[in-house]
Order: C-alpha cells, then structure tokens, then sequence
C-alpha cells in the first residue's frame, strides 16, 4: 500500500501522526493496520468519550458482555476488561512501529478513570494497575495535567510507566509538567529501572482554547476583540513548543543552570524528551480551516493525534509547509498580549477548560457506566 503524500510529508517534517480513536470494529476489521499502511499512523489514543462511544454503539461487544455478565463481573470489572482489551490489541497492532522507532512512536494510550483526577494516590494506584493490566511495553498510561494530577504523574513515571499526561491547556501548567517528568525520571533512575525504556508526552490541547476565547470576544464585540477570533489556540501551542525547546537546549535562553544540569544528566543516562503532544485538534468552528490545528503547528519532534474526519482533511487538502512553531514565541506572546488587552482573562479561560475537561470525561465515564450496566442486565436477561 501507498502512504498518503500529504500525511507522509506530515511525518517527514518530524510530527508523528497519531489517530484519536479506538474501536474494537477499528481493530478487527483491519482498518488500524490500513491506517498505518496509508496514512502515517505511529499511534493511537484513547479517552473515556472514545470507548464510551464505541462501547455504546453496534454489537462488536455483545459476545464479550454476555460472557462477562455469565462469570458475574461488575460493570467496573467490564469496562475494565473490554477497554484494556481493545488496547491491548492495538498495542499488539503497534509493535511493528514501536520496534522499529526504538520504542520512540507505536504508542497506545489509555486513560485512568476521570473521577480520580483530584485524587494523587488513586491515580497512581490505577495507573499501575493499567500498566499490569494491559502488559505491553508500548502503552501509555494517561493521567491529566490537574493540580492533584502533577505528583502522580511523577511517581507514575518513578515506577518506571510510560505516561501521557492529559488536558494541559497552559503553558504555567505545562511546564509544571516537564517538572514533575524529571523527578520522575530521577525516581526512576534513583530505583534502578532503565530510564531509556520510559516514554512521555504532554497532550497540549488546542482547539478547546479557541472555542473558549471566542466565546469571551464575541461578547466583549469590539472589532479589535473579533479580530483576535481563531488565533489563541495556536498561538497558545506555540508558545507551549517554545518552553519545550527552552527545556531541551534547542534554543536560547534555556532554564537555569540547575534544570539544565539534572535534564543533560538524564540525558546521558539514557533518558527521552518528553515530546509534546497536539489534542484535541478538531477543528470546532466550521468558519476555521479543518486543518488549521495540524497544519499551523508542524515542529519537529512533536505528536498531533487527530480524529479520524481532520487526519481525511489532512491527507486530502493539508498542505505542509514545514516548521510552524520555532520562532515563534514573541509573535504568539504578542497575541496573548493582545487578548489581555481586550479583557481575556486567560487564568480563568485555562481554569474552566480544565475543568470542564474533566466534567466532560466523568460524563462520558458515567454514560459508559450506565450504557454497560444496561447491557450485563440484557445479557443476564437472555442467558
């Protein structure tokens, strides 16, 4: 099969290609594997809104319910099951792209229950447990980027887990983030694990950021608000690739002397850069571009996972212009200077997007929940 020329430009340019989606149809039918055969796919993600989607719709699941329902398994003991199947599947999908990118891509993510994300050591316990669980070296367990959920994802990452950290929607928190990867990293090394075999990316998200501040500048309504519509979130992720290469020593002006001395140390031990990670990159406003959020942030080293109808724009309309993000840290500080200006307060505007985020993943867990209660209920019925 032929790569997409669109997409394998994408890849070309040092952005790997991750699909936002995961279905046990997606899996069996083989379309994941045509996926990576002609579309660049190097991964996959997951989030509680996916599977409850997939588990909600069709009959893929039906057999595996009723056998569960017949050993007399919870509905949390279900979801369980079927969602650390599916992903080990898809690791098992992966490993080809895992082995040959040196463990680096082939990556599937799948997220700890949502109503622990203010609960540091519930997390953690059930990051480990999904981490056992699943048993494949190529998953990445997400936890998000919440006050509670920073020193989890350091001593996640201690016990010598990959880890995808989720719902990073400021740079503030984002930097808290590849704080809490170098502690975990030197948890890690300081407990004898090979740092080399621990991955990590931050899933910055983009298009919420938009969709939040233009909501805000169309009721201010001065012209220079409107004027400022559909330019946050890009900006925002560019300014988020500019502390990431400040971290790494790509640019000048790097962290202390300090940060500098344990990152270059973790370095020669062998350890990754934590790359970060463009989500939620559907675009929302139909007026907007449907590629805007893969196309105006190609930088190398970076993962953009995309739902399926953008990663179809994108192979047949994408134009890849190279490196987006390098460079552009004062003209994006601009924008940020520009809706403060307006009145955006963007402490406020990252605050209800992380907390929505999280309100939105319970929903979906909590649908998922009743969906799959209703259907051992039906499969107990009919046995």
């Amino acid at each position: 099969m032929t790569q997409n020329a669109n997409l394998a430009a994408l890849s070309a340019a040092g952005v790997s290609v991750w699909l936002d989606d995961l279905s046990r149809d997606r899996l069996r039918s083989g379309n994941l594997q045509e996926l990576i055969d002609t579309r660049s796919v190097v991964g996959v993600t997951t989030n509680p809104t996916i599977f409850q989607g997939a588990l909600s719709k069709g009959t893929s699941y039906d057999a595996q319910v009723k056998e569960l329902a017949e050993r007399g398994a919870d509905v949390e003991a279900t979801i369980r099951t079927i969602t650390t199947d599916d992903v080990r599947e898809a690791c098992d999908v992966m490993a080809p792209v895992y082995q040959a990118s040196d463990g680096v891509d082939g990556r599937v993510s799948i997220e700890v229950d949502p109503r622990l994300a203010h609960d540091t050591d519930a997390t953690v316990a059930q990051a480990v447990e999904l981490w056992k669980i699943v048993d494949r070296p190529n998953v990445l367990i997400k936890i998000p980027a919440t006050e509670a959920g920073i020193p989890a994802i350091a001593k996640v990452l201690a016990e010598g887990i990959s880890v995808n950290v989720t719902l990073i929607f400021s740079v503030e928190r984002y930097k808290a983030v590849m704080g809490a990867y170098l502690d975990g990293l030197i948890g890690a090394r300081a407990a004898g694990h090979d740092i080399g075999k621990i991955h990590s990316v931050a899933s910055f998200f983009v298009s919420r950021v938009d969709t939040e501040i233009d909501k805000r500048l169309e009721k201010i309504g001065t012209d220079e608000a409107l004027a400022l519509r559909g330019k946050a979130g890009v900006a925002n992720a560019r300014l988020a690739y500019a502390a990431y290469e400040q971290a790494s020593h790509r640019s000048e002006g790097h962290a202390g002397e300090t940060s500098g001395s344990v990152f270059g140390n973790l370095v020669a031990a062998g350890g990754r850069p934590q790359r970060p990670l463009w989500a939620s990159t559907g675009v929302k406003n139909p007026d907007y571009s449907d590629t805007l959020y893969v196309i105006d942030l190609v930088a190398p080293n970076t993962v953009n996972t995309m739902p399926e109808a953008t990663m179809e724009a994108v192979a047949d309309h994408g134009k890849v212009l190279g490196d987006q993000a390098s460079g552009k840290a004062v003209e994006s500080q601009g924008v940020f200077d520009e809706l403060a200006g307006a009145g955006i307060d963007l402490d406020d505007v990252f605050q209800v997007l992380e907390d929505e985020g999280v309100d939105k993943f319970e929903k979906s867990w909590g649908e998922l929940l009743e969906a799959t209660e209703e259907q051992l209920r039906a499969a107990s019925a009919g046995s």
